[in-house]
């Protein structure tokens, strides 16, 4: 009996750093897009908007997992991660060369975007066992990211040099 409670104490653990690693990513997408929303100029309201609602989409997706962690008896991660960092990072510095046009943006979203989309990858392939609800979690979450991506990317194929 007490074995099989540890083992479910240590698969929780392990269920939960999974977890928080996606939470990390979408707290580096939020404070992603709030910063591109805050790069692009005011005649491009589509992209603000746009911007705005991909970051809503991730806080959407920290409140599902996080609640996910808190069943578990676990701490939900409140941070970025430190790739998110970098990666914001990476972008104040291609925002300043690149005159903070449409396509750069654009561009430093979609690299944004293949992050997420790796770390779902990630979760998703894990040896770790993952309760159907939570592999369905993640997968649907990953999907939705998957059409952002795509969005993005194809309004960066349409913007000039």
């Amino acid at each position: 009996m007490l074995i099989e409670k540890i083992k479910t104490m240590k698969t929780n653990e392990k269920t939960s750093e999974v977890l928080n690693d996606l939470i990390e990513i979408n707290n580096d997408r939020v404070r992603g897009y709030e910063k591109a929303s805050k790069e692009t100029a005011p005649e491009d309201a589509d992209l603000r908007s746009l911007f705005e609602s991909m970051a809503s989409e991730s806080r959407s997706y920290v409140n599902d997992l996080t609640k996910h962690v808190t069943i578990s008896g676990n701490e939900p991660a409140d941070g970025t991660t430190m790739k998110g960092k970098i990666y914001r990072t990476w972008m104040d510095v291609k925002a300043t060369f690149s005159g903070k046009n449409r396509k750069a943006i654009l561009a430093a979203c979609e690299y944004g975007e293949d992050a997420a989309q790796k770390a779902y990858q990630q979760a998703l392939a894990t040896d770790i066992h993952l309760s159907d609800d939570i592999r369905q979690l993640i997968a649907e979450q990953q999907s939705n990211l998957k059409k952002s991506h795509d969005k993005i990317k194809k309004m960066r194929d349409t913007q000039h040099a």
